[in-house]
């Protein structure tokens, strides 16, 4: 959880860190193979940093970035960036439930607490 002011892009590292993927057997990876992000994560530091560690970024190229490369588009799968959608649908049914899209809460930690009974409660909508 950051201040509202803080942009996505500077968590990367961050949130990568703390990941722990389930394995069948043995224990959980670390990183995962590829990461997909919109546009908004389309900055040099983050593609070096995980390019780095391992991953395969899946982050569409910015226009104003077009000059850079010299009219060459950075390495992008339009097939593997689709699977997004998963997250997306997530996070607009988490803002439709209203104490989460208008955060009623001051604290960091009320709201993550919050977001954690919403997940609950998907969850128990599924099963």
């Amino acid at each position: 959880m950051t201040a509202g002011q803080v942009h996505e892009s500077t968590q990367v590292e961050a949130v990568m860190e703390r990941i722990a993927i389930p394995q069948p057997v043995g224990r959980p990876r670390q990183r995962p193979r590829r990461l997909a992000g919109d546009k908004g994560y389309s900055y040099p530091r983050v593609r070096d940093w995980l390019r780095a560690v391992g991953i395969k970024p899946g982050i569409p190229q910015r226009e104003d970035q077009r000059a850079r490369h010299h009219g060459f588009p950075i390495d992008f799968d339009p097939r593997a960036y689709r699977r997004r959608s998963i997250i997306e649908r997530c996070i607009g049914w988490l803002k439709e439930c209203r104490r989460i899209g208008t955060r009623f809460e001051k604290l960091a930690v009320h709201f993550l607490g919050m977001l954690q009974l919403a997940m609950i409660e998907r969850y128990l909508r599924m099963i």
